[in-house]
Formats: C-alpha cells, sequence, structure tokens
C-alpha cells in the first residue's frame, strides 16, 4: 500500500505504469520542501523566545502562525479549518470542571482517599500513583483535560503530605504527556490509525514499555530537580 501526492495526471501516470490500483483519497498533505527550513526555524525562535520568556506563550505563537500565513507556510483560507474546535471547546468545558474540582473539596476527597488506601503517607509512592494515574487517563481523554483535572488533586495531596507541590505538579505534566496506549489519547496516534493500518490492540504492545521507561526515567529526574 502507498500513500502518494501529486498532482492527479502525474498520479494515474504512475498507477497505469506500475500496475496500482488507486484506493481511495486521504486528507493528509505532506508540506512542501521549500517551506521546512523556514517553518522549524520560525517554531525553534518561538520555542525559545517562550523559554527565555520574553512575551507569554500565546502571543508568541499567535506571531508565529501570522508569519506562518504572511509567507504561504498555511494558506489564509485553511487557517479557520486547521484550528481544532473540539480541543478549544473541551478545555473551555474541563476548566470550569478542574476549578469546581478544587473549591468544592473533590480534590481534597480524592487526594485523602488516594493518601489513606493507596499511598499510606509515603509522598514517593504518592508521585509515583499520580503519574500513573495521569497517563492511564490521558489514554482515555485528551491530555489537556487530563491535566486541567488532575492539577487540584496534585496541588492538594502535596499539601496534605506538607511536600513540595512543584514535584507533584511536574509528575501531572508529563503523566498527561503519556497517551501511547490507544489511538485516542491524542490526535497524532489517531491521525497515523488508518494510514498505518494500526488496530486498536497495537498501540499498548509498545506503548506500554514506553510508559515503563517513561515511569522509570522521570520519577527520579523530578525528585532530583524539584526536591519534596
Amino acid at each position: 500500500m502507498l500513500l502518494l501526492q501529486g498532482a492527479p495526471e502525474a498520479l494515474s501516470s504512475f498507477a497505469a505504469e506500475f500496475g496500482c490500483l488507486p484506493l481511495a483519497a486521504r486528507d493528509i498533505r505532506v508540506p512542501t520542501n521549500g517551506h521546512a527550513l523556514s517553518a522549524a526555524l520560525i517554531m525553534a525562535a518561538t520555542v525559545a523566545a517562550g523559554a527565555f520568556g520574553l512575551l507569554p506563550v500565546a502571543i508568541l505563537f499567535a506571531i508565529a502562525l501570522v508569519i506562518y500565513v504572511l509567507i504561504g507556510i498555511v494558506p489564509l483560507r485553511s487557517l479557520y479549518t486547521r484550528i481544532d474546535w473540539p480541543v478549544v471547546v473541551l478545555l473551555a468545558a474541563m476548566l470550569p470542571v478542574a476549578g469546581a474540582v478544587a473549591s468544592t473539596g473533590t480534590a481534597d476527597v480524592i487526594a485523602r482517599f488516594l493518601l489513606e488506601n493507596v499511598t499510606q503517607g509515603d509522598a514517593v509512592f504518592g508521585l509515583v500513583t499520580l503519574l500513573v494515574v495521569t497517563m492511564f487517563l490521558s489514554d482515555l481523554v485528551n491530555n489537556a483535560a487530563t491535566a486541567a483535572v488532575m492539577c487540584p488533586i496534585a496541588i492538594s495531596t502535596a499539601a496534605q503530605l506538607g511536600v513540595n507541590a512543584d514535584a507533584f505538579l511536574m509528575a501531572i505534566a508529563v503523566g498527561a504527556s503519556c497517551a501511547f496506549l490507544t489511538p485516542i489519547g491524542h490526535q497524532n496516534n489517531t491521525l497515523i490509525l488508518g494510514p498505518g493500518g494500526f488496530r486498536f490492540g497495537d498501540f499498548w504492545r509498545l506503548g506500554l514499555l514506553l510508559e515503563v521507561i517513561v515511569i522509570s526515567v522521570s520519577v527520579p529526574v523530578i525528585l532530583r530537580v524539584w526536591p519534596l
């Protein structure tokens, strides 16, 4: 199976010459080589500026988007369609939910349950537990929504243990970024599901090992950089 991109007449000629049978059109476009370097440099400059705190991250990426449009990397007519509106709506809905989890005491109840029934008051074990739970949730729902819900729980858990909350929040950030077990945890997984011919169960076979590696590496690093 080949995924081809080009002019219709070129694709027809290739199919006729090599005996290929066209199956179905795919809504996938490979960027042109001429724009690859420009796009990479703009992205690198944006990330660097954000890392040094020159401007708020949202403003920096908005500027980068305007530059992409001005130099033709992103066509203006497709700007609206390339915005992932379901994610925008999901975040708009989940942020109030996260606020409610913190303000109503739900985060305290969940944190107390974890401390009494799972971690037994051990701060390191509590950090690992939150990391694993966040990884699991990120495999089922959007990673940004997972982080929004788990952050109040992490802060409450750290407060009840009397330890540094930064370590717990970093564990949430790492765990929310590790949606390796399912094709629905992150849009990147979903995008390769069809073109790659993968099945639902193919992801956890490699993803489980990756998550074990992430836990083994991230926990010692987090504890060293952000001591409890």
